[in-house]
């Protein structure tokens, strides 16, 4: 549908509000504890806010989605479901022992535990991640996510008469740069607040326009019809739910079989899907920061469960909404993304060309606002994060460890600045694998079971030595490699099933059916999930045989903090309910 003169007064007061309510919230931000922290002074409903706001984003929409349009359906949403149970041990465990040390970063706990080189090596783990798994996945997304909503590619051929490639070329780089530049603004001068606060309004908008599209489109499953400048007419939601059941009955599973490439159940609920859950919700500062910023222990916890709460609902406005696009525009999706593109990128247009079609063109510039929102969202918390880790974990400790709070700020803006830049400088990288969602997890299982084990292995493990912490971290990125970079090797310019069709690039070979290549392939083909799980395994037990034959001869004690860490009354009730709530959402969807 064509870009209405309202779609676009919309877009642009929405990110005026975001941009000039940010920059008020936040302009006095003097301390470093001001600018990383937000003071310590952040309320649960900002940090559940912020916390839902800077986690979902289009590589969400567009990934996640995408998934579900394809071959996975609903079993994606494990991602979603057991993060809920994962935030409620970060509540419970994690949280009071940050907060009762009073970090400011991740990476500075390590310190504590061992020594000044195993932060280091995490805090440059966690710099080189953010820019190439987490930034440049987000500025992608969120590019073709608008890309898929308004057809920019389209209006360049219209209207400037290029090629479609060179038209798809310039409308993914004309969003990534606009998007980059504009979250970057308000988070170079207001720090986490401006993050927090922005987080505020732009979940809310992503999750109501959420809402809206999977209204829509059980409507219009249910017996509605599309008007002609967009929108749904009539339609019924009980009955367009009932036809999507019966329609989708296969894809409406979430446990799939252990050995799924995917999302295997093993890994699921005993597996290899803990550690990337425990490391992103738990030990990753991009997350982490804004419960380190809460008042009090009791406001963090709040918080925890305003975002598990979220966490339960998303995959019925995401997940849901992929299936249906599949349903209602698959063949359109697919000829749609094939001209002057890649057919097998078709699963990460489903949601935004479900937008397109069913939005009415007054929400259409609302749905703008909210992809764009939800983008600028994780970008900006990315970007602060890791500036935060470059001057409290790399400046001050190694380049000028006497600089004042002042001096730390001025460098923690020229880092978000720097990193913004980078960002958007290799943000098409992700483009080049067969799926964003599986591009970002499979990249941060190159640190994650490193970092999992080094913090869990340090907490149960007092007299861990030193070595432990350096040995993990070191070892398991290679590791990881080891079995994940074979498989990639081995399907490189051959046939891949990308779980919407089969695609064959001329010359290519299939996988081998025989032998000791197709044997190799059996071990390095399995989930990455199982990957993660086995290389953590690995470490742990590199961990143990360490301590054992080198122990220290004291547990390690931690400094105290003057943060209150009392626990609130209620947080193991909220924590139950929410644990409750999941497994019924298990036992549904089965």
């Amino acid at each position: 549908m064509a870009l209405t003169l309202l779609d676009i007064l919309t877009f642009l007061a929405f990110i005026l509000l975001v941009v000039g309510v940010s920059l008020y919230a936040s302009r006095k931000e003097e301390s470093s504890e001001d600018y990383f922290l937000a003071g310590r002074k952040l309320s649960w409903w900002l940090i559940g806010f912020s916390l839902i706001a800077s986690n979902i984003s289009t590589e969400h929409f567009v990934g996640m989605a995408g998934s579900a349009f394809g071959r996975v359906g609903l079993a994606i949403a494990s991602y979603e479901w057991m993060s809920a149970a994962t935030l409620v041990i970060v509540a419970w465990w994690l949280l009071p022992k940050f907060l009762r040390i009073g970090i400011y970063t991740m990476p500075e706990f390590l310190e504590y535990r061992y020594d000044g080189v195993t932060r280091t090596i995490m805090a440059i783990y966690l710099l080189a991640a953010y820019v190439i798994a987490l930034l440049a996945t987000v500025l992608y997304t969120g590019s073709q996510g608008l890309n898929g909503v308004f057809h920019f590619n389209q209006m360049f051929v219209e209207n400037f008469g290029m090629s479609p490639e060179a038209a798809n070329s310039l409308a993914l780089y004309t969003g990534i740069w606009s998007i980059g530049i504009i979250a970057a603004i308000y988070t170079v001068f207001g720090g986490l607040k401006a993050v927090v606060w922005s987080d505020l309004i732009q979940g809310g908008a992503l999750l109501i326009g959420g809402a809206i599209v999977l209204y829509l489109g059980l409507r219009l499953t249910g017996g509605g019809t599309l008007s002609e400048d967009g929108g749904v007419i009539g339609g019924s939601l009980s009955e367009g739910w009932n036809i999507f059941k019966a329609a989708n009955a296969e894809k409406l599973h979430v446990v799939l079989p252990w050995n799924d490439p995917d999302v295997p159940w093993l890994a699921v609920f005993v597996g290899g899907l803990w550690i990337p859950n425990l490391f992103y919700w738990g030990l990753n500062q991009f997350i982490t920061q804004r419960t380190l910023g809460a008042k009090n222990l009791a406001e963090g916890q709040k918080g925890i469960y305003l975002a598990c709460f979220f966490k339960l609902l998303i995959p019925f406005i995401i997940v849901i909404p992929g299936i249906m696009a599949f349903d209602l525009f698959g063949e359109e999706i697919k000829a749609a993304v094939a001209v002057g593109g890649d057919i097998s990128k078709a699963g990460e247009q489903a949601y935004p060309y479900l937008i397109s079609r069913i939005m009415p063109p007054f929400l259409r510039g609302v749905m703008l606002a909210a992809l764009a929102g939800a983008v600028m969202s994780t970008f900006n918390s990315g970007i602060n994060s890791a500036s935060t880790i470059f001057t409290i974990d790399l400046y001050k400790k190694y380049v000028q460890p006497d600089a004042s709070t002042g001096q730390q700020v001025k460098i923690g803006r020229y880092a978000t600045a720097i990193i913004a830049v980078l960002a958007c400088l290799i943000a098409p990288l992700p483009g080049s694998f067969k799926g964003v969602f599986s591009y970002i997890q499979e990249i941060w299982g190159f640190i994650s079971p490193g970092i999992v084990a080094a913090f869990l292995g340090g907490i149960f493990l007092p007299r861990a030595p030193v070595i432990c912490g350096r040995a993990v971290l070191l070892l398991g990125p290679a590791l990881y490699a080891m079995a994940r970079v074979p498989k990639w090797i081995l399907e490189s310019g051959r046939k891949v099933d990308h779980g919407i069709l089969l695609i064959e690039k001329p010359g290519a070979e299939d996988i081998p059916v025989g032998g000791f290549e197709q044997t190799l392939y059996g071990f390095h083909g399995i989930s990455f999930l199982h990957h993660m799980a086995m290389v953590f395994l690995v470490l742990m037990a590199v961990m143990l045989w360490l301590t054992w034959r080198r122990p220290l001869p004291k547990p390690v004690t931690y400094p105290q903090s003057d943060i209150d860490v009392r626990t609130h009354p209620s947080t193991y009730v909220y924590g139950t309910l929410i644990i409750l709530a999941t497994i019924a959402l298990y036992i549904i969807f089965w």
